[in-house]
């Protein structure tokens, strides 16, 4: 066996790692039923010995994988029907972005597309509030990702197709910690996540105008611009390079 492969197995967790895997078992054990909320970041912290953010990507594993959801100003909740998920993304490594955004690419270009095509003057609604609430956060210079996240889904909820939608539930919780790398702790402040606005907005543009080559130009553009602000650059063959 190559001596890699061993240095691999014997990686010892990371603090979040074991966090989280305490926290699911007790989930799974009964001692957080359904729909119950979590103590808070600072009380994980004190009873695991750790510090908050530890606490932070903890919870932002056990949100990818159906463990639990999270309420903006709420706090973090089980699940209703909590489950484990063995298909995880992870966003350690600049390979395993790439190939994240790749997808991300594949995917969303598709479902911007039909969206174009689907949506009803509701649907644009619900876009023109995630937005709407995007730019608040912004104003306010706070985490906007779980909105980011929204904006995405209503996006799917567009095409009025069931299992497009179910599927970008899925792997909306996958990406969302993608989205979340615009939004905090970026080298470039909040600009980062006012540069994505301003993609999401000529997105909407094409959605909302019912131009489907539009849409998915626009959100390959979208997708190749979240790319680069993460130090990621996509391959020509996806498409939708950026405008000079």
């Amino acid at each position: 066996m190559p001596l890699e492969t061993l240095s691999r197995i014997n990686r010892p967790p990371r603090l979040s790692e074991e966090v989280s895997a305490e926290l699911e078992g007790r989930i799974q054990r009964g001692d957080y039923a359904p729909g119950a909320q979590l103590p808070t970041e600072k009380v994980l912290s004190e009873t695991f010995g750790v510090s908050r953010a530890v606490v932070r990507e903890a919870i932002a594993r056990l949100k990818a994988d159906g463990m639990i959801e999270t309420r903006q100003g709420s706090g973090a909740f089980v699940a209703e029907n909590p489950k484990s998920l063995n298909f995880r993304f992870n966003v350690d490594g600049e390979s395993a972005l790439l190939h994240i955004f790749e997808l991300r690419t594949m995917i969303e270009a598709t479902v911007a597309e039909l969206a174009a095509r689907r949506r009803t003057d509701e649907d644009v609604a619900a876009m023109r509030d995630c937005l709407r609430r995007m730019d608040e956060a912004l104003a306010a210079e706070t985490d906007g990702s779980e909105i980011d996240d929204d904006f995405h889904l209503a996006i799917a909820a567009a095409t009025h197709n069931q299992y497009v939608l179910r599927l970008s539930e899925f792997l909306g919780r996958q990406f969302s910690e993608s989205r979340r790398m615009a939004w905090v702790d970026h080298p470039r402040g909040m600009e980062s996540p006012r540069e994505a606005q301003r993609e999401h907005f000529r997105l909407l543009d094409a959605i909302a105008a019912g131009d489907p080559a539009m849409a998915r130009q626009a959100a390959h553009v979208h997708l190749r611009g979240a790319a680069e602000r993460v130090g990621i650059t996509l391959p020509a063959d996806l498409g939708g390079n950026k405008p000079k």
